[in-house]
């Protein structure tokens, strides 16, 4: 990379993009990608609040008839790297969208049809 040249592209896509992957993102992996269903993770340590999320959160994709797997982040290294200082942690498809509170499973159902569009 220059100094005023333009950023050299990680993935190889050509736009500039930093993300490290080693691969492009193309229309046609990013529609499938919402086709198959939110990505959904519970940020915390597996304490008793945690746990309580995670199982709101299942109820919520059972009421919308989302066929989604829910990852449960323990490791604080992890949990970090999102910026979240306070668990428990909701994150939709990558993004942080509650934490530090126990959202009910109307919230979740809120949250996740907001995200989705």
């Amino acid at each position: 990379m220059g100094l005023f040249g333009k950023k050299k592209s990680r993935c190889g896509s050509g736009s500039g993009c930093d993300c490290g992957s080693g691969k492009a993102e193309t229309a046609v992996t990013k529609k499938k990608a919402e086709t198959v269903g939110a990505s959904v993770k519970i940020l915390g340590s597996g304490c008793a609040k945690c746990n309580q999320l995670e199982a709101n959160t299942v109820e919520a994709l059972k009421i919308l008839g989302m066929d989604t797997a829910i990852e449960h982040v323990t490791d604080f290294g992890q949990i970090a790297a999102y910026g979240v200082m306070s668990t428990p942690a909701l994150v939709v498809d990558g993004k942080v969208v509650a934490y530090g509170t126990v959202c009910s499973t109307d919230d979740v159902v809120k949250i996740l049809q907001k995200v989705s569009g």
